[in-house]
């Protein structure tokens, strides 16, 4: 398995004229990406990103399966290569995951307690494997359930099926019922292209979808207002909430979002952390207007984040561990600018964000104790950092001096969560693997840092040198 892009760093040791010490330079290795992120999943403690030439990659938790690598790795901080192509969308639910190939096939891979991927099982799966082979057009994931779209063309018709499979304890399957399926469940199809699913969207145990009329329709668990139907009662069929000009849908643990054909931004649920943004903690059953000129959304288990038609990404609601990005683990009850432009993507999870940028960058802030932000640490972010192309911060030396046999090291720029290595040989033309590590050291904040090598000089010796990895 390789990472994309190469990682260690290598930086120059500059060091200034004393005994016995002396100078090594390797460049750091290119840090431009082949291929660019096109589209981004955020679950509870894992995170998936499809790159331009389909492959399906992934980062953080996979205790149960999630990332779709198997049993020996339990969870990892750098993103690792599930699939090497044809892959054209990913979804996330809490510890499930389902894909769609560019031959229409439905994959999933992960947890499966509830039924959520749709393998007439209840057993996990730790390897992607096919659910439905062709005509899939459209995927979501929820908490612990799973919704798709299909269309079949017979003249003079289309027909398009929606499905559903997993937890549907709260209506959130939308069958009238309140059974669990552990095989995908048809619940709705039409011959009527007006009436055509167009998007769905699964909460945490709400599902919404849009009409090709514009129209947005909601069920489930209702507890906080999330269905926007004036009520909080839970509904185990589909109901119309708004009629007309929706043209995007968002779910949350227990807060929705939409955006109407104006750019508009609505809301409706949970509100106790500000993840409406109306400058409120009160909790709303019925849609509110809470923007404009919004082209993109996200719902988070209590946040929001939404794109601007300018590029501009914002945030709103709890920000315990640095999930909206600004800096600051300070709750916002009112949307906050974290980036100015150029963002085209977004994705919230448990307590993670993630974002695309229009280079194709993959930037991520938040939570990160199972690695689920990607970036070779186990640091929470509170400033977004870029994932792809990872670039890993070179650290400057200052100042270098002697303690008797031992060197030490004042370096700037370090980064919290990153390794360094002092490494040492006598010999300039010795392969690096062979060269002798003299200090190990974890970084535990960012910017100045030191490093003593113990040992490191000896009087008999004419000369050795020293280089500084960073991994």
């Amino acid at each position: 398995m390789t990472h994309d892009p190469p990682f260690p760093t290598w930086v120059r040791l500059a060091l200034p004229v004393v005994a016995c010490l002396s100078t090594l330079y390797l460049p750091c290795p290119s840090c431009s990406a082949a291929t660019t992120v096109m589209q981004v999943s955020a679950g509870d403690g894992h995170s998936m990103f499809v790159k331009s030439d389909g492959s399906l990659w992934g980062m953080g938790d996979n205790t149960a399966g999630q990332l779709g690598l198997g049993f020996s790795l339990a969870q990892t901080n750098l993103p690792q290569q599930i699939l090497s192509s044809n892959v054209t969308a990913v979804a996330a639910g809490s510890y499930h995951t389902l894909f769609l190939e560019s031959n229409g096939s439905l994959g999933a891979m992960g947890y499966n307690a509830n039924g959520q991927l749709g393998d007439g099982s209840t057993t996990s799966h730790f390897f992607p494997e096919t659910i439905v082979s062709g005509a899939v057009t459209g995927i979501a994931a929820g908490t612990v359930h799973s919704l798709f779209t299909t269309s079949t063309f017979e003249r003079p018709f289309e027909t398009i099926a929606f499905w559903g499979m997993g937890e549907n304890s709260s209506g959130q399957l939308g069958d009238g019922t309140m059974t669990s399926h552990s095989s995908p469940e048809q619940i709705q199809s039409t011959d009527l292209l007006l009436d055509e699913v167009r998007s769905v969207a699964g909460g945490g145990a709400q599902s919404l979808f849009i009409r090709e009329d514009g129209s947005l329709w909601a069920t489930g668990d209702n507890g906080a207002g999330q269905l926007g139907d004036g009520t909080t009662t839970e509904r185990d069929s589909y109901e119309e909430i708004v009629s007309s000009d929706v043209a995007a849908v968002a779910a949350g643990d227990f807060h929705s979002l939409f955006i109407k054909s104006d750019g508009s931004l609505w809301a409706m649920g949970d509100n106790a952390s500000g993840e409406l943004g109306d400058n409120s903690l009160v909790s709303r059953d019925s849609p509110e207007q809470v923007g404009i000129n919004v082209a993109a959304i996200a719902a988070g288990l209590d946040f929001s984040l939404f794109i601007k038609t300018d590029g501009s990404l914002w945030a709103m609601g709890a920000n315990d561990y640095g999930q909206l990005g600004d800096g600051t683990t300070i709750q916002r009850i009112l949307p906050v600018m974290i980036i100015s432009s150029n963002v085209v993507a977004i994705a919230a999870g448990v307590f993670h964000s993630l974002f695309v940028k229009s280079d194709g960058s993959l930037w991520a802030m938040g939570y990160n104790a199972l690695g689920q932000l990607g970036d070779g640490t186990y640091t929470d972010r509170h400033f977004p950092v870029q994932v792809v192309p990872l670039v890993i911060p070179q650290p400057a030396i200052t100042n270098i001096s002697l303690a008797g046999k031992n060197l030490v090291l004042q370096a700037a720029n370090g980064e919290s969560g990153r390794i360094c290595y002092t490494l040492m040989s006598a010999n300039l033309a010795q392969p690096l693997n062979l060269w002798t590590p003299l200090a190990t050291n974890l970084l535990t904040t960012d910017g100045a840092f030191a490093i003593t090598a113990t040992n490191a000089v000896a009087p008999t010796v004419p000369q050795r040198f020293f280089v500084l990895q960073v991994q």
